[in-house]
């Protein structure tokens, strides 16, 4: 079972993501460390486990806010800097190929979430350009969002998906067990990993189960209902 720490950086801060609504997202306060700078939030996370992968959200490139900074450009050059063996899985609102201009300098794994496109041409278009990309499936409180024929053409599909329960994430009420093990039935080839709702250890032995590749998780860590003993009982 690969455990993968997750931040979602805003406007040069890690927030608090809780059931995917953005607009209410606050800074993060975490046990762990006394800021939300990315970098001390990073290593505090590292210092837990010595983690393989580290997922960003870059909300500022997910939501294209108006009159803000575009991206967080700034800080996970930042972060792969500090950690050069750590393999950044980002995901900026990738929609065009232009979208991943600002990023070919760095050593980061390229997420295509669902929710980016309105049809399946612009995702195959794009998924074509990157052959080690990773695909998202993105469901909110009212349902998946993103091409209905993506949901359901597993051969589009590459080696590795998250489904992602945004309306799960920083709940601390469980995974959707369900949609995992629903969306496992439809598709043998890709490994999935599942985001939104682990809590403990046990929802991760429960994943495991299942056949589930991965998790992504954040709260758990930052409450730390998921301490480091139970990363390296995991990982063996």
């Amino acid at each position: 079972m690969q455990v993968i720490p997750v931040i979602d950086l805003l406007n040069g801060e890690v927030v608090h993501a809780k059931k995917g609504l953005r607009q209410t997202y606050q800074p993060m306060q975490s046990p762990l460390c006394s800021s939300s700078e990315p970098l001390t939030v990073v290593a505090a996370i590292m210092a837990m486990h010595p983690f393989k992968q580290l997922y960003i959200a870059d909300l500022n490139a997910i939501q294209k806010l108006a009159n803000k900074t575009r991206s967080n450009y700034a800080s996970i050059a930042q972060i792969s800097l500090a950690y050069p063996e750590l393999e950044l899985w980002l995901d900026a609102g990738f929609q065009q190929s232009a979208d991943l201009l600002e990023w070919q300098t760095l050593n980061v794994r390229i997420i295509l979430a669902s929710e980016n496109f309105h049809d399946m041409q612009d995702y195959l278009a794009l998924s074509q350009q990157q052959p080690d990309f990773i695909l998202s499936l993105d469901f909110f409180s009212d349902g998946f969002h993103g091409p209905k024929a993506l949901f359901k053409q597993t051969e589009d599909w590459p080696e590795r998906v998250i489904i992602m329960s945004l309306s799960d994430v920083g709940a601390n009420q469980g995974f959707n067990k369900a949609r995992l093990v629903e969306i496992m039935q439809s598709n043998k080839g890709s490994r999935l990993y599942a985001a939104g709702g682990i809590r403990d250890e046990q929802d991760l032995l429960s994943l495991k189960a299942l056949g589930v590749r991965g998790a992504l998780v954040a709260t758990a860590l930052h409450n730390q209902q998921i301490c480091g003993a139970s990363l390296t009982k995991l990982s063996l």
